[in-house]
């Protein structure tokens, strides 16, 4: 994976073979260059074939797994158009109840690895959250690239902060971003906080309580890069232990938050990768009253940190990597005047 320095605010603006006579048979080292390239065509083929097979059923698997992917228990009044129907069930789960995804409050802690964070002095730092996978390692579809938490990191965190610092007066640091843990006081300390993969959190008491603490203290959440109904049921009911009687509502473009900085336009958003589900935006509210100031953001069915991680390389089109930043921009800006 090709790495880069500082991100511009636009970006992505044979083998040979010599061979001599096979003298114990007499044969043309041209004859086995054929035989050998009659092989190769064979296995590169099959590798091939087996390949597309493999993406397709992985592709299809979740297609299947999550049609649109979000399952829940929004209030009825608050069901968005065009999604499947949801329970018409009470929003919220006792604290620590297994959910459908096996989402229970667990005894053990979150990693112990150190960052090289940078010492607080009052500038804005783009935080990373660190949270319990329950000892599974990857991101729990078998990529094996680390944990869930850590999926785009440090490439997107660091982007992002030079976006900020580029195109706003925040002020923040450029020199490099922190990662704490969700169960760490010291996260009190930050006002906002990108959560990758929050499908994959099996969340402790203990972060469970300090996040639920630092909600109601003023902080924000953004949570990214999960998708399907697996990790929907998963996140909402990590969320109804966190927020009792709060909920997930789906957000539109009225909402303050997508005007807060720039002004965005549609919420019609391409994701950068699993392309077969619908991206939906959604929040929750502080005492649950949708005028409220927005606790907590999801890009579900979403990754704008993919569109952050790679906005320097070209591989996406500058226009949704621009849209990318953008959404992110007007989260902090909105988070730091609320």
């Amino acid at each position: 994976m090709m790495r880069r320095g500082r991100a511009p605010v636009q970006a992505g603006s044979g083998l040979s073979s010599r061979g001599k006579p096979d003298r114990g048979t007499g044969r043309s080292a041209a004859t086995w260059f054929a035989v050998a390239a009659v092989a190769t065509t064979t296995l590169v083929a099959t590798w091939f074939v087996a390949g597309v097979f493999a993406t397709t059923e992985f592709a299809g698997a979740h297609a299947r797994e999550a049609g649109d992917g979000l399952r829940g228990t929004f209030a009825v009044a608050d069901k968005p158009q065009g999604l499947p129907q949801l329970h018409e069930s009470e929003s919220v789960r006792p604290l620590g109840e297994t959910g459908p995804a096996t989402a229970s409050l667990r005894a053990t802690a979150s990693s112990s690895q150190d960052f090289r964070n940078l010492p607080y002095d009052g500038a804005y730092t783009f935080v990373r959250l660190r949270f319990n996978v329950g000892g599974r390692g990857g991101f729990g579809r078998g990529f094996g690239r680390g944990p869930p938490w850590a999926h785009d990191f440090p490439y997107a965190d660091n982007n992002f902060a030079k976006l900020l610092d580029e195109v706003t007066l925040v002020g923040p640091h450029t020199d490099g971003t922190n990662v704490v843990s969700a169960d760490s006081p010291e996260l009190h300390r930050f006002p906002i906080a990108y959560v990758a993969e929050p499908g994959q959190w099996r969340p402790t008491r203990a972060e469970a309580d300090n996040l639920s603490a630092y909600l109601a203290k003023g902080g924000f959440l953004i949570l990214d890069d999960f998708r399907g109904s697996r990790e929907w049921l998963n996140v909402e009911s990590i969320f109804a232990a966190i927020l009792p009687g709060h909920r997930f509502r789906q957000l539109d473009l009225d909402e303050p938050v997508f005007d807060s900085f720039f002004q965005i336009e549609t919420l019609d958003f391409s994701p950068p990768t699993f392309r077969q589900y619908k991206p939906y935006f959604l929040g929750i509210h502080e005492n649950d009253d949708p005028t409220g100031r927005l606790l907590v953001v999801a890009n579900f069915n979403n990754d704008i940190g993919d569109y952050w991680e790679y906005s320097d390389t070209g591989w996406f089109p500058i226009d949704l990597s621009n849209e990318a930043y953008k959404v992110g921009i007007n989260y902090v800006i909105y988070a730091l005047t609320r």
